[in-house]
């Protein structure tokens, strides 16, 4: 005999209906990873929404997501940060084989720190010249800036190097030759300068500094603090055409004529 509808059944839903319940299912966890990996952005996440949204048909479109020039410098950023760690790793290592080789020497060792706009080397001074000197005598020094040239010549070129002379508070002895600590630390930092350039470096790319002791790092007052003061660093930065500083001319032709 053929069985009876139950006259209390409800009729069954639509297959149809299943699989669009499953398919919101998996969308919502979709959401819910993107989420999950990234950072709380309004203004990014209303452009994917409405993307999404529009393209889908469901809702109305929101924002475009549109490519624009700050994303494609803010790219550009983090590949030239990554190309600076890169470079930064290799020269710790530099510097700590070159560490290793002076560990006889009592003093500071060379430091390598990154930099806003790129990294700096410290070369404490006692690694480099004598009391009153700016003549480089440690072999292994000059072995390491040998390395560090090698390393500079593999950077791109809008990659410049600033060698900044420090010292601290106390003038230079009477036998000397150097009058006063603005020419020993020119000189000094003239003198790593010259090492790199003997080993390969562009001069457009190398500037000396020397600053004296009025760029401190730690007091002069104790033998450490002062021993910290005297350095020579060298100074890794992009250049960019927005800092170039352009001078009008014409105004000087205005204030000369009167």
């Amino acid at each position: 005999m053929r069985k009876k509808k139950c006259p209390d059944c409800q009729e069954c839903l639509p297959a149809w209906l299943a699989a669009f319940g499953d398919l919101m299912s998996l969308m919502l966890c979709f959401f819910v990873l993107l989420l999950s990996m990234s950072s709380f952005d309004t203004k990014k996440i209303t452009e994917a929404v409405g993307s999404l949204t529009g393209a889908m048909s469901v809702l109305e479109g929101g924002p475009i997501t549109e490519i624009s020039k700050n994303r494609i410098q803010d790219s550009i950023a983090i590949e030239a940060r990554d190309e600076i760690s890169e470079t930064v790793t290799r020269v710790e290592q530099a510097a700590g084989d070159a560490n290793e080789m002076m560990e006889q020497t009592q003093g500071r060792t060379i430091t390598v720190e990154e930099a806003q706009e790129g990294f700096v080397i410290e070369l404490p001074a006692a690694l480099l010249f004598k009391p009153g000197s700016a003549t480089i005598e440690n072999q292994d020094a000059l072995l390491f800036l040998k390395r560090i040239a090698l390393i500079i010549e593999e950077l791109p070129n809008e990659m410049q190097v600033s060698v900044k002379g420090h010292t601290d508070e106390v003038n230079p002895s009477a036998s000397s030759l150097f009058k006063d600590n603005w020419e020993l630390s020119t000189a000094r930092a003239i003198s790593v300068l010259h090492e790199l350039l003997l080993d390969g470096v562009e001069p457009s790319r190398v500037h000396a500094e020397g600053y004296a002791e009025f760029r401190p790092v730690a007091t002069n007052i104790t033998k450490s603090g002062r021993e910290k003061n005297r350095r020579v660093e060298l100074h890794f930065y992009g250049m960019t055409k927005d800092k170039d500083v352009k001078i009008d001319l014409s105004v000087l032709d205005t204030v000369s004529s009167k």
